[in-house]
């Protein structure tokens, strides 16, 4: 086996951790620099999904079963620990988001958009007029 087949078997055997960095990348890209805060919660969505599929592709264990003793022996088990850790991130992720998109409903009620430059702006003016309008006292 030459060099370029042994990178090529070696390259191609991992991509399932090339796509997680290709979807962590795409999720911190969205999350970094959109002003969208639906579209960042949707890039937040996307990075944590990577992160899921990264634990359970560093739990699969090639040849190994699972962790039910029915004969006396030794046998290569898979640890269901990250499996069981990760559906309760899952589960959180998902309670996490629900609130990021009631927060912002509630947001676009008050501000009547949701792009988080037009939000900062108005924030700022009411600031200064808030400071305007203060009386002064000595």
């Amino acid at each position: 086996m030459n060099f370029e087949t042994q990178w090529l078997q070696t390259f191609f055997g991992l991509y399932n951790y090339w796509i997680v960095v290709a979807l962590m990348m795409c999720g911190l890209f969205i999350v970094i620099t959109d002003g969208n805060l639906i579209k960042k919660v949707v890039g937040l969505t996307i990075f944590q999904t990577s992160v899921f599929i990264l634990y359970i592709s560093m739990a699969k264990v090639t040849g190994a079963t699972a962790p039910i003793q029915i004969e006396q022996g030794t046998a290569v088990y898979s640890n269901p620990l990250p499996h069981v850790l990760i559906l309760t991130a899952i589960v959180v992720s998902i309670s996490t988001t629900a609130v990021a998109l009631a927060l912002i409903v509630r947001i676009k009620r008050a501000y009547h958009t949701v792009e988080e430059d037009v939000i900062q702006r108005w924030d700022v003016k009411k600031r200064r007029s808030e400071k305007r309008s203060k009386p002064f006292h000595e």
